[in-house]
């Protein structure tokens, strides 16, 4: 059956050549309510088995034959240090980052995206990030706590923030 790897890509740590490097950040225990998005990166891996082998992408060609994608492997994270997840997951990226490689990550819950934003921004000064769901993550907040909701919305100094 092959390893369970994003679109039977090859697992590797090497990013020489690497155009993509696709990593999964296995974490939900920033969300309320509602956990089991930490196994999102390995639903999503699972997933995509099925359409690796098709001849038929969308595009009329293989984005293979024009970019090198591999599966970088997941952040690991230690989930009895939770506190620790920002670093990590920022020094994670900042690794793929730092190569020249371009990161596609796939979460657990929003929050992940704190850490991305912050790794981005160092290699790539100011960005902007457009959001799509079904409900507001832009929750006010007294500027310290950082959860699913809450890390749109300002005031950070460390992210550029949204305007209220």
């Amino acid at each position: 059956m092959g390893a369970l790897s994003y679109l039977r890509r090859k697992y590797t740590r090497d990013l020489t050549g690497v155009d993509v490097a696709v990593t999964g950040i296995p974490f939900d225990s920033a969300t309320s309510n509602r956990p089991g998005a930490r196994f999102g990166p390995r639903g999503i891996c699972a997933a995509s088995t099925e359409v690796a082998s098709l001849d038929g992408f969308p595009f009329n060609f293989n984005p293979f034959d024009h970019l090198s994608v591999v599966d970088y492997g997941d952040v690991w994270l230690d989930y009895g240090y939770p506190q620790n997840l920002v670093e990590k997951v920022e020094k994670h990226a900042d690794t793929i980052l730092k190569q020249g490689t371009s990161l596609l990550s796939f979460g657990g819950d929003h929050f992940v995206t704190y850490p991305l934003l912050r790794s981005h921004h160092k290699i790539h000064g100011p960005i902007s990030l457009i959001h799509f769901d079904a409900h507001s993550d832009t929750w006010d907040d007294d500027g310290e706590r950082l959860d699913h909701g809450s890390m749109f919305w300002g005031p950070r100094e460390d992210i550029i923030v949204l305007e209220k």
